[in-house]
């Protein structure tokens, strides 16, 4: 696995790997057949990413901004018209981030059969543009786009040409970027962008991701839930799995009695029931697993 520099703006301050602690994490890593791994915001942060819950440098740490709730973009076109503003000066930006050494590692193990399925809470695709296969979105992914009313799918990349023509003359300095792509804009500066509906039916165009308020589809989770049924093993990373969505999937492997390994700077909502927990960076320690 070809190593990358860490982008380290976006992670909290922590020691280095313990050497005993590596050898448990092979040992249980050496045990899986069938490993089943969830990652969560603090695997992308090292590609530059910030996310939400980290001490000191995550957003709820330095700002007062909230992500978007599902029910207020669904009603509210001023909600809409702020998120699409603010994610078209990020997009740029956010689309370019590219996979890290954590991601890369978790492809290798997949290529030689260690790792079952990968399931991602993140939505920047940098599971995929690593090469992972065997992986579920949970969320969703910000790179797709679709239709309310039709359901017609485009790609992000492509809906960023229609706000360019909608908007020729509109120019707005951004202010920080938040974990999902979207950018610090001020009321006054969105006030004149204007969003593109669906070319198909006129309807209000969503980013295929599953926001705050809204749930995960009975499908996609019981078919989770079967990757799981035929796992020996999970392995949390980068997650403090304070959300339900994810934490569901934990509280399933707990009740098949797998062990449960998790990586993550800073206290999840398994440590009092995993096997194994250490407080390390994912791209640091996943490395020195073989």
């Amino acid at each position: 696995v070809s190593r990358t520099s860490p982008n380290l703006a976006f992670v909290p301050a922590c020691l280095p790997p313990d050497p005993v602690e590596v050898e448990e994490l092979q040992r249980f890593v050496s045990n899986s057949k069938r490993l089943f791994v969830m990652t969560g915001a603090g695997i992308s942060t090292e590609s530059g990413i910030p996310d939400y819950r980290s001490e000191g440098v995550g957003l709820y740490a330095r700002t007062d901004r909230r992500p978007v709730q599902h029910a207020e973009f669904v009603r509210s076109a001023r909600a809409r018209q702020r998120y699409w503003a603010r994610n078209f000066v990020g997009w740029p930006q956010f689309s370019s981030h590219q996979p890290n050494t954590a991601h890369l590692v978790l492809r290798e193990w997949e290529t030689l059969g260690k790792l079952h399925w990968l399931v991602t809470q993140n939505v920047d695709a940098l599971h995929s543009k690593a090469g992972s296969q065997r992986m579920t979105e949970l969320h969703g992914c910000t790179h797709r786009v679709f239709c309310l009313a039709c359901g017609d799918q485009i790609l992000r990349s492509e809906l960023q040409k229609h706000f360019e023509a909608l908007n020729p003359t509109w120019k707005a300095e951004a202010f920080g970027v938040a974990p999902d792509g979207d950018v610090f804009l001020t009321d006054e500066q969105v006030r004149n962008f204007q969003v593109p509906v669906c070319s198909k039916c006129g309807g209000t165009l969503k980013p295929d991701v599953t926001f705050f308020g809204d749930t995960v589809s009975r499908e996609k989770v019981n078919f989770v839930h079967q990757r799981l049924a035929e796992s020996d093993s999970m392995l949390v990373a980068g997650s403090s799995m304070q959300v339900y969505s994810g934490y569901r999937f934990a509280l399933a492997a707990r009740e098949k009695q797998l062990p449960i390994a998790i990586i993550n700077i800073g206290p999840t909502r398994l440590d009092h029931f995993a096997s194994l927990k250490l407080n390390s960076r994912c791209g640091e320690l996943l490395p020195l697993i073989v």
